[in-house]
């Protein structure tokens, strides 16, 4: 399932780090600090990498 820009807002920091997958090896990272941070999981030669791509940064507009 694709994460909307309303559920990515609604997600709290936990005791520990987690992943949201957004599907095909992307993932929203949430730190215990609340910082949030995409992520591609992918396979190289065999084995699972994972790349970091950026923070998430929620943008208003009006």
């Amino acid at each position: 399932m694709a994460l909307t820009e309303m559920a990515i807002k609604h997600l709290k920091a936990k005791s520990k780090l987690y992943r949201v997958s957004d599907g095909d090896g992307l993932c929203l990272e949430i730190t215990p600090a609340g910082g949030k941070n995409w992520r591609w999981r992918y396979y190289y030669q065999g084995k699972e990498q994972m790349l970091a791509l950026g923070k998430y940064r929620f943008y208003a507009t009006g």
